[in-house]
């Protein structure tokens, strides 16, 4: 088994087919999207390939190391985890075809208008995890 994470990003990625941005939702549509992921994450529970999934919410701060006592808080001049991650699962799957497959069902959680979105995910390996960098 190898462990991959699936990225859910708010911006960064290619645009989805169904663009509209979540504050943008009608309740009902919000519930159904949540709804799909419990559903696809219950699923992969009975298979044993869930592991983990958080929808994170918009806000956080970088946060250094600047001295005895003087942790700087920062906003920069970067890009940032809260502007660019809306949430994650972690799936243990038995090849990267499968967390391909996984990640491509994901993607058509339903959105505005409760027509898929279609968006695109972020697969990523853990490292060591049974595979290699090249995937």
């Amino acid at each position: 088994m190898a462990k991959y994470l699936l990225l859910k990003h708010y911006r960064g990625a290619p645009a989805s087919v169904n663009d509209a941005p979540m504050d943008q939702w009608k309740p009902e549509e919000i519930s159904a999207h949540v709804q799909y992921m419990n559903d696809f994450a219950a699923r992969l529970e009975q298979t044993g390939e869930f592991v983990d999934s958080q929808a994170l919410a918009p806000g956080g701060t970088f946060v250094r190391y600047d001295g005895e006592g003087r942790p700087p808080v920062t906003d920069g001049p970067f890009a940032e985890t809260k502007d660019l991650i809306a949430g994650w699962m972690v799936i243990d799957v038995d090849s990267y075809e499968r967390a391909v497959e996984l990640a491509g069902e994901l993607s058509a959680a339903p959105g505005a208008g409760g027509k898929p979105i279609h968006e695109w995910l972020e697969l990523r390996p853990f490292l060591g995890s049974h595979c290699t960098i090249t995937e």
